[in-house]
């Protein structure tokens, strides 16, 4: 017998037009407002899941199908991608802006997280790029131009309410995944560090690179390390290098991603912000 799913409609502003037309596509039997933007509804036909997508993501509108039956509390661990996915900058493209490099750099990440480059030696390249820049570059960047992604906040709220463990697993650097882990509370952080010596960045890195095989290696070892099983998982991201790590937890969101990791994503968030994982689930 079939898992019924629920069909959660999320977008900015969610009228009552589109919620009817994508009810009336789905089969819905039932539906009910969870918040101002965000609409489940119940009863739906899995058969028109591809006709239901498609429809809704012309309509700009965020629609996942999930089992009706879970819970935000079923799961233990939500595993998340830094750069563009946590925080709205890829950092080593504003480092790179200090030497006058972002347009360079910048292109080569553009290609890396669309799957077009290898992430190891993409980054090692860029990471050349910025030998010689001074330290305080990394703190100017921290400082001045890092942000968080609209509902982040929210969600780490909801994951400190339900005891769901918060892992940031980075292609990035370790200077900033410590620093957020201070100053959110995170319980975990993995990422690439920065070879430093008389306080200038040498253009390399230290140890191996936490490339795409490396977060899914994370999340297995921590979610072994707290008793889980994978559906008890989820996994946040935005480029190739996250698509491994996607595919290995229960539930893989696609936020704000290139369409290589949208195309193969279960869940995608497209138009809201990253407290949409939230409202996937009762």
């Amino acid at each position: 017998m079939s898992t019924p799913q629920t069909l959660v409609l999320q977008a900015p502003t969610l009228d009552q037009a589109r919620i009817t037309e994508l009810a009336a596509l789905s089969g819905a039997s039932d539906s009910h407002s969870v918040a101002a933007n965000v609409v489940r509804l119940d009863g739906v036909d899995p058969a028109r899941r591809e006709l239901v997508l498609a429809r809704a993501e012309r309509l700009s509108v965020d629609a996942n199908y999930v089992d009706s039956a879970r819970r935000f509390a079923d799961f233990g661990l939500l595993v998340s991608d830094m750069d563009s996915t946590l925080i709205t900058i890829e950092c080593i493209d504003e480092i790179a802006d200090m030497q006058g490099l972002k347009p360079q750099v910048a292109a080569i990440t553009e290609r890396s997280m669309r799957g077009e480059l290898d992430f190891t030696e993409s980054l090692k390249a860029r990471v050349a790029l910025l030998a010689g820049l001074p330290e305080a570059a990394l703190a100017s960047v921290y400082d001045e131009r890092l942000q968080l992604m609209a509902g982040a906040r929210e969600l780490l709220t909801a994951c400190r309410e339900h005891s769901v463990k918060f892992m940031l697993v980075s292609g990035g650097f370790t200077y900033f995944t410590e620093r957020l882990k201070a100053e959110l509370n995170l319980d975990y952080c993995h990422a690439n560090q920065l070879e430093i010596v008389d306080g200038k960045l040498t253009g390399r890195v230290i140890g191996d690179i936490v490339d795409g095989a490396a977060k899914r290696r994370l999340l297995i070892a921590q979610r072994e390390a707290l008793g889980l099983r994978a559906e008890q998982v989820i996994a946040m991201g935005d480029g190739a290098n996250d698509l491994l790590m996607l595919a290995e937890a229960g539930v893989g969101v696609a936020t704000h991603a290139k369409p290589v990791v949208r195309a193969q994503a279960s869940y995608t968030l497209n138009h809201v912000g990253l407290d949409g994982i939230r409202h996937l689930f009762l």
